[in-house]
């Protein structure tokens, strides 16, 4: 793509104060798009690389399992900027346990924030992406998405949910200028995951290499991390023009995960 290729475009990225929202973030940033954060934790670093490429930055700290939050961000998000262009559904929890044992609470917080949250943002989007003809939205699935692992099973209806809410979407804008598609990540070797590899490591008496290794031999053959980086890639070519007619995917970014 050409050099700030989305210059005067609003993106709002959910759950991207770190990891793979935040790389996408930056990515989308570097070809000129404003910028939306919403997360937790640490704002200020984020705000500033951000901010770094030359482009406006509004944070919103909205609990994405509460509509009502949603709904504000939303309305601060096209206050301050217009229109949201590029909405990239990213927010997400996980819990791992058996479903006979699987707390309720759990299940319903992922749900609402894996799931429920993007169909909010997207049925808010959408009017203002309609009305310019021209929209992309991105869901971050996951290689869970497409395939189960046991005692996942709340993050897996979840990320199956978020396949088939983007392919519906899709059908519904076929004819617009708005785009619907899903990136399906495998494993990301974000902080959260580094946290599992440290634990990993700690437990089996492992060097942080070998336990890297050990838990992408379990699913990835690639034997390598996707990037927060290639993700954010992936996001500005589905921004491109060449992607005006990419509309439903699935797009698999997991090392060989989901071709087993």
């Amino acid at each position: 793509m050409t050099a700030r290729s989305l210059q005067g475009k609003t993106a709002l990225v959910t759950g991207s104060t770190s990891g793979i929202g935040l790389g996408i973030a930056l990515s989308l940033a570097r070809q000129g798009a404003n910028i939306v954060l919403n997360g937790f934790g640490d704002v200020e670093g984020p705000k500033a690389e951000v901010a770094a490429h030359g482009v406006k930055v509004l944070y919103h700290g909205a609990d994405m399992s509460k509509p009502a939050e949603i709904e504000d961000l939303m309305k601060q998000a096209a206050a301050t900027f217009g229109r949201v262009d590029i909405l990239v559904n990213n927010a997400g929890i996980q819990h791992v346990a058996n479903v006979e044992s699987f707390p309720v609470e759990k299940w319903d917080a992922i749900i609402a924030i894996n799931l429920t949250s993007a169909f909010h943002t997207t049925r808010l989007a959408m009017p203002a992406m309609k009305a310019a003809n021209w929209g992309r939205i991105i869901n971050v699935a996951s290689a869970h998405g497409l395939v189960a692992s046991a005692q996942k099973s709340a993050y897996v209806a979840s990320k199956h949910g978020i396949v088939g809410f983007t392919k519906s979407v899709a059908l519904e804008t076929a004819t617009t200028g708005v785009t619907s598609n899903a990136i399906c990540p495998g494993w990301v070797l974000t902080p959260l995951v580094q946290k599992q590899v440290d634990a990993r490591a700690a437990a089996n008496g492992q060097t942080n290499e070998e336990a890297k290794n050990e838990l992408l031999g379990e699913k990835q053959p690639s034997l390598q991390f996707t990037t927060p980086e290639e993700l954010g890639e992936l996001a500005v070519f589905l921004c491109s023009p060449a992607g005006n007619n990419v509309r439903g995917v699935a797009w698999q970014v997991d090392g060989g995960w989901t071709a087993q």
